[in-house]
């Protein structure tokens, strides 16, 4: 699995690309629903990433399906989810020559909480016994119920290249509506 995060603007506001690609397994088989946002797509073949701010324990999970799912997650506090299903511009290609995948996305930069410093990623396929579990940053062995939002395994992040007034924003005003 490959995953490169670049700032981009469009033109109807600021975003955060993030380029996705790997191979591609088709197990499970895509979720039966149309392409677009979808809960419990961690039970699919997908890559996730997460953005946190650990001073405040605040994080943006997003997941990517090779078939065109994904799903948008604002946590307060270890998975404590407080907004699901955000839309967001996604856009994959399957490659049968080469069996992989390459997926695009637009993700506001709303969605991001400010203070970004640390991040991980996973990647997961396979069905039953042959599930499978890979994860960018780990200090534990990954076993049949892991679980991907151990905090303390997150590495830093040096997101100021990304957005480069990272350390000094505030949360948007989408975060401050659902924030207890």
């Amino acid at each position: 699995m490959k995953l490169s995060i670049h700032p981009s603007s469009l033109s109807d506001g600021s975003f955060v690309r993030v380029n996705v690609s790997g191979k591609f397994f088709n197990d499970p088989s895509a979720p039966e629903c149309p392409p677009g946002p979808t809960d419990f797509l961690w039970d699919y073949e997908v890559v996730e990433a997460f953005f946190l701010n650990s001073q405040d324990d605040t994080y943006l999970e997003v997941e990517f399906s090779p078939h065109g799912h994904y799903i948008v997650l604002l946590l307060q506090g270890r998975r404590n989810i407080i907004e699901t299903l955000l839309p967001l511009k996604y856009s994959t290609t399957l490659c049968a020559d080469t069996g992989s995948w390459q997926g695009q996305a637009a993700i506001p930069l709303d969605y991001f909480p400010p203070k970004v410093d640390k991040f991980n990623a996973f990647a997961i396929h396979g069905s039953g016994s042959n599930r499978q579990y890979e994860q960018l940053y780990h200090q534990m062995e990954l076993s049949a119920q892991p679980d991907f939002h151990r905090l303390e395994d997150f590495k830093p992040i040096e997101f100021s290249a990304i957005i480069p007034n990272n350390m000094c924003r505030s949360y948007s005003s989408m975060w401050t509506a659902k924030m207890k």
